[in-house]
């Protein structure tokens, strides 16, 4: 019996042993482009297409950019070069300093007196100088601050004068006829002559213009029967110029996910007991009054209370103007009001809190002065804002839908709503909504995506890709990009 059973066990080893052997390798498949054909891409789009981070375009942002991510993994399926209008700068322009000079892109540094850390220019930068590269050959034609208006006209590219509002110095630099070419034109061009795949990402400047100003300019903010024609418009010219050629399109991401007006808070104003008590007797006429006027039944106690101006010592909401109050200025009081939870300051608020307004120290904004509303977001312009980009991204689907054949829609506002609540990351490496480093994705400027970033960004547009047309593009590993850099 014991040989029986020894028989049996060695049988049964040998079954799995030869079990073991025959198990095939998960198999590795290789890169083909499915239906696709990806032999040469042309990009369209904005600064996001160009690589714009920090404040500017510079070396590193360019070279980072999702659109040269995936034309580097399109390489893989047949993909040709992908050429860029190089800036040539490793810092860009970001702002004008003082004695007139250019100063670069943004860094974070730490405040020596304050040890607070903040995004400031690294130094001196580089004003945009002309491309002097092959214009007929570029591949890539994001061009930061364009919107579907001036991607459809001359004057985007010329002349620089006062009397042109459209102009913008990013194409004038790369335009193929400039003040007579035009941005889509231009891309169009470049996708008859041999191209057979594109990537169009335009539509966020004609919102998020209009938000990052604090909605003060209603003139800037698209209207959707102007969007709708002007989408049809760029699009229809990008399928129109190689009727074989497909494409990927883009849409706009929602507004609270941007740092730009997440990292000022509502109650960012730092006043000693001493400060909040000469702050609120300069207000005690204003609130006296205010009493006064609800009394009359001119206001109601609810706004009354919206309107009372009262500081502490420590952390207080800073006085700012609301047009959506009731008018008071027949009666000689202004529309304004302390901030609250419900407010959205911009990140250019930040530089601008407590300081003197036009050099005069007893006009200190945000505590004598009222913010003025380019610095902030109302609760009412945030839904005006949400709805626009809901209508935008409407249409955008729409007409995805409508040459469903040849486009497909990546859904870059759903992969930065789940980088928000934490859910997006790639080897246990989460991407957060944020500036700070390792994990945040977003640029200093608070707005535009850094490398690490369009890595991501790059991968959805290979996933949307793999999925429609049958292909198997590698994706990249995003770790292996640079976020953005530890204060100096």
């Amino acid at each position: 019996m014991k040989n029986i059973k020894n028989y049996i066990y060695l049988l049964s080893f040998g079954l799995l042993s030869a079990c073991q052997y025959e198990f095939p390798e998960d198999a590795v498949l290789e890169p083909t482009p499915g239906q696709a054909n990806f032999t040469k891409m042309v990009s369209i789009g904005n600064s996001l297409t160009a690589g714009f981070m920090d404040g500017t375009l510079y070396n590193r942002g360019q070279e980072n950019s999702f659109a040269v991510i995936l034309a580097e993994q399109f390489k893989t399926v047949g993909g040709g070069d992908f050429n860029v209008p190089h800036i040539n700068s490793e810092n860009g322009f970001y702002i004008m300093g003082p004695n007139n000079t250019p100063l670069g892109r943004l860094v974070l540094t730490i405040n020596p007196t304050t040890g607070a850390t903040g995004p400031a220019p690294i130094g001196p930068g580089d004003l945009p100088g002309p491309f002097t590269g092959e214009r007929a050959s570029l591949n890539n034609f994001g061009i930061p601050g364009v919107t579907l208006a001036t991607a459809l006209i001359p004057a985007t590219g010329g002349p620089n004068a006062p009397q042109n509002p459209a102009f913008n110095p990013y194409y004038a630099r790369m335009a193929s006829n400039p003040g007579v070419s035009t941005l889509v034109g231009d891309a169009a061009a470049a996708l008859a002559n041999g191209g057979t795949f594109f990537t169009f990402w335009l539509g966020n400047n004609d919102v998020l213009g209009y938000a990052t100003g604090g909605a003060s300019n209603p003139g800037i903010l698209t209207s959707d029967t102007d969007f709708q024609q002007r989408l049809a418009g760029a699009l229809g010219t990008m399928l129109a110029a190689n009727t074989e050629a497909k494409g990927a399109v883009a849409n706009i991401p929602n507004l609270n996910v941007l740092p730009y007006f997440n990292l000022v808070p509502w109650n960012a104003l730092p006043l000693s007991a001493a400060q909040a008590e000469q702050a609120n007797l300069g207000y005690l006429p204003y609130n006296s009054a205010l009493t006064q006027l609800q009394a009359a039944g001119l206001i109601t106690a609810e706004e009354r209370t919206l309107r009372t101006i009262s500081f502490v010592a420590g952390q207080n909401g800073f006085v700012m103007e609301d047009e959506t109050l009731t008018n008071l200025g027949g009666m000689g009081l202004p529309s304004i009001r302390q901030s609250n939870s419900a407010d959205r300051a911009t990140l250019t608020l930040s530089a601008a809190l407590g300081q003197p307004v036009g050099g005069n120290p007893q006009l200190l904004r945000g505590i004598s002065y009222p913010v003025e509303d380019q610095y902030v977001l109302l609760p009412s312009e945030q839904q005006e804002i949400q709805s626009k980009i809901n209508s935008f991204n409407g249409f955008i689907a729409a007409a995805v839908t409508a040459n469903a054949d040849r486009l497909v829609l990546a859904d870059v506002k759903d992969l930065l709503d789940r980088a928000a609540t934490g859910s997006v990351n790639a080897g246990g490496q989460t991407l957060t909504a944020s500036i700070l480093p390792p994990n945040g994705g977003f640029s200093l400027d608070g707005v535009h995506p850094n490398a690490r970033a369009h890595a991501f960004v790059a991968n959805l547009f290979i996933e949307v890709i793999n999925s429609k047309w049958g292909a198997n593009i590698p994706r990249v590993n995003p770790n292996a990009y640079v976020g953005n850099d530890l204060p100096r």
